[in-house]
């Protein structure tokens, strides 16, 4: 606690704040707060002040829901989630808190990093909050796109190449290159440090109330060099079980056993187990990492639940389940698929934003 009061005594909060200045849509009947994920740009630049990460936070959200949102957590990657980060964090919600913009409830929506971001503030936001005599912070659930709080096998990687310059991880250069789109070194890592799964899955995992519906995809950017690194399925970036909240780091290819992530009803390798109240809610073959942003259509979007009540929010997603025989299968009725129809053409966003 006193990392973080520090950094807010005599600190103007309302610079520290980000709100979005455009139509402030609601998701569910509930207002929108967005943690964004890593910046890798950040490291590059050094640490960056308020108006830094809001111009950064600015763009990050641009495609699609920075015009849904009333307000933003923007952080720099420089920092450590328990350490800079959640100061920063922690700032921005005490404004939004005072502000009321969260009264009657928001959502969170992450992206990425901002998983594990919104994982340690849900843990400890609340008691800072109340220590200063602040209403608590209402958060009816989080939506976590591609979300890396399990972390991911490319942090990890990153850290071994920062460290060795041996010739031998020519490869691994390689990926870590398209991943950050530099070589790293040692002295900046930053949020990096986070992301190794050993870390990430020992960072604030006591069980939440909150609802975290998980929104994943399987996709294959940068030419497919950074898949051969990361296990099981994966975006790109984030390994599905990471996405789909699994309590394993682990080689899987979906979220659940009897569905796979192009829709076929079938037998697929799944999580072992989730994190308490992670629920998969639409999965997507295709879909890469940054594109589930707002910035991909073609993606065919696989309902894992269609309907359900999570607190006092509402899901509910159309869905359409049909037969699919291979060109040259002559007799029978062929693989069942399920998908949400429609989904193809649009972007994976805008398929979650409309499931509330």
């Amino acid at each position: 606690m006193s990392i973080i009061r520090k950094f807010f005594i005599g600190c103007s909060m309302a610079a520290l704040l980000t709100t979005a200045s455009s139509a402030m849509a609601d998701m569910g009947g509930y207002n929108v707060v967005l943690i964004h994920g890593f910046q890798p740009d950040n490291l590059m630049s050094g640490p960056q002040n308020a108006s830094q990460r809001q111009a950064n936070g600015d763009q990050y959200w641009l495609d699609y829901w920075g015009a849904r949102a009333s307000a933003r957590i923007d952080f720099d990657s420089n920092g450590r989630v328990q350490g800079a980060i959640a100061s920063e964090a922690y700032a921005q919600i005490r404004q939004i808190a005072q502000n009321g913009t969260c009264a009657q409830g928001c959502i969170y929506v992450t992206h990425s990093t901002g998983d594990l971001v919104a994982r340690y503030m849900l843990a400890h936001q609340n008691r800072w909050l109340q220590a200063e005599g602040i209403q608590p912070f209402n958060v009816i659930a989080t939506l976590d796109l591609a979300g890396a709080g399990g972390g991911t096998d490319l942090a990890s990687l990153a850290i071994s190449v920062a460290n060795n310059d041996s010739w031998t991880l020519a490869p691994a250069k390689a990926a870590v290159g398209w991943f950050l789109g530099f070589e790293p070194t040692a002295g900046n890592l930053g949020v990096i440090n986070d992301l190794q799964p050993n870390v990430a899955r020992n960072t604030a995992t006591s069980a939440n109330s909150m609802p975290r519906l998980r929104v994943v995809g399987s996709g294959s950017p940068f030419f497919g060099a950074t898949g051969p690194f990361i296990t099981g399925s994966d975006d790109g970036v984030v390994p599905v079980a990471s996405a789909c909240g699994g309590i394993a780091h682990e080689a899987v290819d979906s979220c659940v056993s009897d569905l796979a992530m192009d829709g076929e009803r079938t037998g697929v390798s799944a999580p072992r187990g989730l994190w308490f109240n992670h629920i998969p809610l639409l999965m997507s073959d295709g879909s890469k990492h940054n594109e589930m942003l707002g910035r991909e259509t073609g993606h065919v979007a696989v309902p894992v639940i269609s309907q359900g009540s999570f607190g006092p929010l509402a899901v509910a997603i159309s869905t359409r389940e049909y037969q699919q025989r291979a060109w040259w299968q002559l007799w029978g009725q062929g693989k069942t698929y399920v998908e949400v129809p429609g989904s193809a053409g649009t972007h994976l966003s805008a398929t979650a934003f409309g499931s509330f």
